[in-house]
């Protein structure tokens, strides 16, 4: 190996930071090529915080203080009327995506930060491996870390066969002010962490950091997420329309939502959910709703590729785990690399042994705490028998216990 080995990491979402800021303060020279040509900050709503999420901030050296998010005091659950049905004592700080993002670039040296690099391709030989950009340019280094999230490039080239499965749902997601809300409703929601449960449908929501990140009270957001049966022929393809008649494939940017999607979602609300999140949705000026899937990697290295975070797994939200699971494989990886004095072929088999099997065990537990949700038509007793003993998780009690809590995998 070179005395300054080289790494490229594709993605420059919170999975491939981590990654980034890691490996540099291992002497490495890392440059990170991210396809979007705009600064990604201001992106992503709530984040559930977990020990790996703050192991791999403090190995980074960025401050662990109040600053990092909002502390919620327990738990709560409502009836359709408004009512606690219960409450449960569990201590959490909550964060954003935008938060961590700023944090993570600003530990990261900007000129090696690239954006506008789409990932064209990847090659390699013996001693080396190439990303091929769709701008024209290359780079060259000893390691490659495919970060690009669930549609990643980088797997589609050396594992065309583990693709996104779509889970039958979507969540609505969104924040509001807390200075927009009632003081009843902010009464009760703050600062907890909150569940409304309708027939299949899973609504939670607490609070964060403000859209300027202050965490002061008074100056946060209150972040919600909608989890609602969706089938993929007959509903998901309407959703997808745009205000200009487009259809997307499963997601669309939320400022091209149809105003008359986003009147019967708020309906919807109205409809099914507690006063307080029936609010909550009223009052939120930009909800936007993401599909659910289940994906897996039967491994995690191709030579001198590794395979990070959502480009290698995504579990169903419910487990809290995705930027966490991201800031584990970050640090697994580095670990190995220094402990293999900086050999990727060394290294990589033994990274994507480990994380495979966590990946698949996130990923097996989080589909268990979601099969409820799903919308499909089939009538097989094996689907509905799982779907029914999955109801066990769709209580008051199950979800304030099981939802977004750090367990071991």
């Amino acid at each position: 190996m070179p005395a300054t080995p080289r790494a490229l990491v594709i993605g420059g979402s919170l999975g491939g930071l981590f990654a980034a800021n890691l490996l540099h303060r291992q002497g490495w020279d890392v440059q990170v090529y991210e396809q979007s040509t705009e600064p990604l900050a201001g992106r992503g709503a709530g984040i559930i915080t977990h020990p790996d999420l703050f192991a791999a901030l403090e190995r980074i050296g960025i401050p662990i203080d109040e600053s990092i998010g909002v502390d919620i005091e327990g738990r709560v659950a409502f009836d359709r009327n408004g009512a606690a049905l219960g409450t449960l004592d569990i201590r959490q700080c909550l964060t954003t995506w935008g938060r961590l993002h700023t944090l993570l670039l600003g530990a990261f040296p900007a000129t090696r930060y690239h954006l506008g690099h789409a990932c064209a391709g990847v090659e390699q030989d013996a001693g080396s491996v190439t990303a091929v950009f769709r701008n024209g340019s290359t780079a060259r280094g000893d390691l490659l870390i495919g970060a690009d999230g669930i549609r990643s490039a980088v797997r589609a080239q050396f594992a065309p066969q583990a693709r996104p499965d779509y889970a039958g749902y979507i969540a609505w997601r969104g924040l509001v002010e807390e200075g927009a809300l009632s003081p009843e409703t902010h009464r009760d929601l703050f600062p907890k962490f909150a569940f409304s449960l309708a027939p299949r449908e899973h609504m939670l929501g607490y609070p964060v950091a403000g859209f300027d990140n202050s965490i002061r009270a008074g100056e946060r957001c209150f972040n919600f997420v909608w989890y609602r049966p969706t089938h993929i022929d007959r509903e998901l393809p309407q959703l997808c329309t745009d205000i200009h008649g487009k259809q997307h494939d499963l997601s669309i940017p939320p400022p091209l939502l149809r105003p008359a999607v986003i009147e019967a979602m708020r309906q919807s609300a109205r409809d099914q959910l507690s006063p307080q999140f029936a609010e909550v949705v009223a009052k939120t000026r930009q909800p936007f709703f993401q599909a659910i899937f289940d994906l897996e990697s039967a491994v995690m290295h191709h030579g001198r590729v590794a395979l990070l975070g959502d480009a290698a797994f995504v579990a169903r939200p419910h487990c809290g785990m995705g930027v966490s699971k991201a800031a584990g494989d970050a640090l697994a990886l580095s670990g190995l690399l220094h402990k293999h004095q900086n050999d990727p072929l060394s290294a990589l088999p033994e990274y994507s042994t480990e994380r495979v099997r966590f990946g698949k065990a996130v990923v097996a537990h989080a589909r268990e705490l979601g099969s409820y949700l799903q919308a499909c038509d089939r009538d097989d007793s094996g689907f509905l028998a799982a779907r029914a003993r999955a109801a066990h998780h769709h209580t008051p009690q199950a979800v304030m216990r099981d939802i977004a809590v750090t367990r071991e995998f």
